[in-house]
């Protein structure tokens, strides 16, 4: 069979055989540690012999047996080995949870920050690499290595493994839940590195487990319902977003009649629902704007001044790089590009972690190459994508980035 056949069952089984073992045994690390044997495994058999009928049982099957030898050949922990070759899997829990989305949970363990609950997931159920998930969250590599070996020792140390939460704890887990959710599916959306835009089994597992969340949640805040709905209008976009080569293209360039309008329908239905009642949170704001982008006819009937109120709104309830960057956008579709510059040199200039963060980003370069364009300053336009186009590591982004810049060296 071929080979990406057996990579995209292991991917699949991989994170619910983790949450298996760790549900049974409770050492997060060591069950790490035996999944990955097991995927090793598994990547050198089953593109030989084929995927096995039930991929995930497999992965469990084998790494038990790895787990438990672990166990027998420390005589440190023949304690722990009683209880491993003992331990029945505790009845599965009464809601109605996969055990992916029973491994998002574990990993939002109260015994880790938030930080590290991040980490953790992202590494665990989302499979980014170390790599991946430095970019994601706009931090160092070694600052997301650190925090997921602390958090394994932090876990091992608290003695109380991982487990499913109370309900009366589930509440406390549901913020970091869903901002895991939505970094994953910022990394299908658009991959953070290689040579495809996106990396739609990502996307499409964060949609899956969102939906999951939200028929398992009260939502009393909104919060999940706006991150479904945020999920489906900008996955929406997916089919125009890139060319018959696998090319970029630009949100005011693409063909709507290849928009999805069976997820802008949800979306849009999902968003007017929740504001109508529950209190405004951040990822009800960005489905908002998404909204408003998906409704409009074609790009020059977008509603700027509503996206720009939006995200004045947004900025002051979730400040961030990011949010500041959209806001500049709309800005600067509304006052013009001169004002949307001076905004962007603001934000660069501004004290902190925030400012550096946006001043280092691709996303930055390449908002300043196009407000250059607009200004006419073709010269200053063409390094700013040049820059752009060095700082990502996304191959389509790349291209697209280095082509503008290179039209726009020719012209001038």
């Amino acid at each position: 069979m071929p080979e990406s056949d057996a990579v995209r069952a292991l991917r699949a089984a991989a994170p619910s055989a983790l949450a298996v073992l760790v549900r049974r045994y409770g050492d997060f690390a060591a069950c790490e540690d035996a999944v990955q044997e097991a995927l090793i495994a598994a990547a050198a058999q089953w593109p030989r012999d084929g995927v096995p009928d039930s991929p995930r049982a497999w992965l469990v099957r084998v790494a038990s047996r790895r787990y438990i030898d672990e166990v027998r050949a420390d005589v440190a922990r023949r304690r722990r080995e009683s209880r491993a070759v003992e331990l029945e899997p505790e009845p599965a829990p009464v809601a109605a949870v996969d055990d992916t989305l029973t491994l998002f949970l574990l990993c939002c363990h109260p015994a880790l920050s938030r930080p590290a609950q991040l980490v953790l997931t992202l590494r665990a159920v989302g499979g980014l690499s170390t790599a991946e998930i430095s970019r994601a969250l706009l931090l160092p590599e070694a600052t997301v290595a650190q925090r997921i070996s602390r958090a394994k020792a932090r876990i091992r140390a608290s003695g109380e493994g991982f487990r499913m939460p109370q309900p009366t704890e589930l509440d406390g887990r549901l913020a970091a839940l869903r901002q895991v959710l939505y970094l994953i599916f910022t990394e299908g959306h658009t991959a953070s590195s290689g040579d495809e835009l996106a990396r739609v089994d990502l996307s499409a597992e964060a949609i899956r487990l969102t939906r999951q969340l939200q028929a398992s949640d009260p939502d009393a805040s909104g919060e999940t319902t706006g991150l479904l709905a945020l999920m489906l209008l900008t996955d929406a976009r997916r089919a125009a977003r890139s060319d018959g080569a696998g090319g970029l293209v630009p949100l005011d360039e693409q063909d709507r009649a290849r928009w999805d309008r069976g997820m802008i329908d949800e979306g849009v239905a999902l968003i007017t629902e929740v504001l109508d009642h529950a209190p405004i949170g951040p990822y009800q704001l960005q489905a908002a704007i998404a909204a408003v982008h998906d409704e409009a006819p074609s790009s020059v009937d977008t509603d700027w001044i509503e996206i720009l109120g939006l995200y004045e709104l947004l900025d002051r309830l979730a400040p961030g790089p990011m949010v500041a960057l959209g806001r500049i956008v709309a800005l600067a579709m509304v006052e013009g590009p001169q004002a949307g510059l001076a905004a962007l040199e603001a934000s660069e200039s501004a004290a902190g972690a925030a400012g550096a963060a946006l001043a280092e980003h691709h996303r930055t370069w390449a908002v300043r190459a196009h407000l250059l364009e607009r200004s006419g300053a073709a010269d200053a336009a063409s390094l700013a994508f040049a820059e752009a186009a060095r700082r990502t590591l996304n191959g389509p982004e790349q291209r697209y980035l280095a082509s503008k810049a290179e039209r726009l060296r020719a012209r001038s």
